[in-house]
This record gives C-alpha cells, sequence and structure tokens, in this order.
C-alpha cells in the first residue's frame, strides 16, 4: 500500500481542491500520526489509519471546514477508534505477552518531556488497560491538549460524558503510570551500566543496577523466542538475560539508541536488528525491561519516527 504522504503527493496537480486537501495533510501528518500511533501502539496501525483518513479527507468540502487541524484529528480519531476495537480483539489470542511496536526517535522528542512520556514503552503499556475511547479522549486532552468540544466531535460523545471520562481515564492512569521521574542523563547512565553488566556477563553488577521488583516482559509474537510471561525481581531478570545473551555471545552486536524517546538498545545478529530493548528508570535503578523480538514490529526502526504534538 502507498503511503499518505506519496497518495498525497501524487494527487497535487489535479486542481486545486487536491492541491489545498493535500498541503493541509501535509502539513499534519506527523501529528496525525502521533495520535493514531499513541491511539493504537502500532506503526503500522498508524500507517494504516493516516491512509483511511487522506481517503475520507479528499471527499471534505474545504469550504465548509473552519479548522482544519481539528477536523483531520477528528477524521484520524474515529479511524484509530474503530481499528482499536478490531486489534483488541486480536490482541486476546496474541501468543506471550504484547508490547507495542517500538519506533527509532529523534532527539527533540526526548526534548518535549510530556511527548516523551506518552509514547514511552510504560505509558503505551498503561493506555493499553484503558476502553477505546477512554484512550482516545486521555490521549486528545492529556498529550494533544485539544479542548473538550473538539474532543466531543471526535468521539462523537457530548461534552459533559467526555469531561467525565477524562475524568475517569485520568484517574486510572494515574494508579498505573510507572513511578520516578528521571532525567535522560540518569537513563543514560543505567543503561550504559546494564549495557556493560550484560556484555560482560557480570551477573552481580546486573543485579545491581535492577530493582528489586523489576519486571522483564518479552514479545516474540509467537515466531521468536521471548519469555511469555512477565519475569519478576532482580535476580531471576538477570538469569534470564545473562542466560539469553550467553547463548549468542560473540555474535551479537549492542548498540544504544533512542526508542519512543528514551535510550534504548538495539541488538543486532548479524547486521540485522533481533531485538529491541526499552526501559523504564526510577531513582537510578532499572524497574522495567521491554524485549521486542517480534520481526513484524521491527521495521520501523531503520529511521526515524515523525512524531509531533
Amino acid at each position: 500500500m502507498a503511503s499518505t504522504s506519496q497518495t498525497a503527493s501524487d494527487d497535487r496537480g489535479t486542481g486545486d481542491h487536491p492541491d489545498t486537501a493535500t498541503e493541509a495533510f501535509l502539513a499534519h501528518r506527523n501529528l496525525l500520526f502521533t495520535v493514531a500511533y499513541e491511539m493504537l501502539g502500532s506503526a503500522a496501525d498508524a500507517e494504516d489509519v493516516l491512509q483511511e483518513s487522506w481517503l475520507r479527507w479528499v471527499e471534505v468540502d474545504l469550504d465548509t471546514v473552519r479548522d482544519q487541524r481539528a477536523y483531520l484529528v477528528r477524521i484520524t480519531t474515529r479511524q484509530a477508534l474503530g481499528r482499536l476495537r478490531t486489534l483488541r480483539r486480536r490482541r486476546e489470542s496474541y501468543v506471550g505477552s504484547w508490547l507495542p511496536e517500538p519506533l527509532l526517535t529523534a532527539p527533540d522528542v526526548a526534548e518535549d518531556v510530556e511527548l516523551a512520556e506518552s509514547v514511552s514503552m510504560a505509558m503505551l503499556l498503561v493506555l493499553e488497560t484503558l476502553a477505546p475511547t477512554e484512550r482516545a479522549v486521555f490521549v486528545l486532552r492529556e498529550v494533544f491538549d485539544l479542548e473538550y468540544d473538539e474532543i466531543a466531535e471526535a468521539v462523537d460523545k457530548s461534552q459533559a460524558a467526555v469531561r467525565q471520562i477524562a475524568h475517569r481515564a485520568r484517574a486510572h492512569v494515574a494508579e498505573r503510570r510507572p513511578r520516578g521521574v528521571v532525567s535522560a542523563a540518569e537513563t543514560r547512565d543505567a543503561l550504559e551500566a546494564f549495557q556493560r553488566a550484560v556484555e560482560t556477563g557480570d551477573l552481580q553488577n546486573l543485579v545491581d543496577i535492577l530493582a528489586p521488583d523489576v519486571v522483564l516482559l518479552g514479545d516474540g509474537g509467537g515466531v521468536k523466542q521471548a519469555v511469555l510471561r512477565p519475569i519478576r525481581g532482580a535476580d531471576k531478570v538477570a538469569r534470564v538475560l545473562t542466560a539469553g545473551v550467553g547463548r549468542i555471545a560473540g555474535l551479537a552486536e549492542l548498540r544504544p539508541a533512542q526508542v519512543n524517546g528514551h535510550p534504548a538498545l538495539i541488538l543486532r545478529l548479524d547486521g540485522e536488528i533481533d531485538t529491541v530493548v526499552a526501559l523504564h528508570v526510577a531513582d537510578g535503578l532499572i524497574t522495567g525491561l521491554y524485549a521486542v523480538r517480534n520481526p513484524e514490529k521491527l521495521s520501523h526502526l531503520e529511521r526515524e519516527a515523525p512524531l509531533r504534538r
């Protein structure tokens, strides 16, 4: 399927309306992708949502549109909501833990602290626990700061209902939000210590950088070997990691990267991306490790994703 940017470009020069529609869509495309990704946790599905949104956008009479950005967000949100409900049913039969699709992100994403937190692996997993409409309302209000009337139009609810949903969603997220807010430097320090411990196979140093209640989640999608259930506790997680890395010692290349707005590690075998390890840090210790191995989720790591608010 052609990308929306390619499709939009192909429609240039076919008349005044297509040119105007194309320019408006391309101007807001990165924002729309970010909205869809935060609702779905999947770049591939976010791209499909943008394609569907583009097809609906070009049918709109632009003379009736007061705010093109708000209108495009509304279209994208509605398409994403429909797809999210379908994905929820599929994920019920997913093999092992389901993790969001990791994205290679530019430095400016990390500089926007609120955006970086909202697309972190840890936060996207919290958003997975919301009902679809709750997730849409939370994302549009808390991340993109849309007004309640705009959100009401996007999710087809009254403003009063949207305010209630937003309050409920905020409370739900607050209960589950990963603890601790740390600087990028602290996270990098923890990542470097973690990488050294893994590469040297030093079990004690690895245990020392892990929080006592650390959780390891793995996503192989039933295609690649991965832990099927969460592994909890520093000793258990350290032993699983050293055993796994030990099997490929000398064959793997482990490099730091910015993934979903935070420092992470990308493991390559024979030059191909095999695993992405994202992490969450609190009080200088790693509290969460998210290892994505499902090949279908690794295709967006060769180029930076255009995340914007």
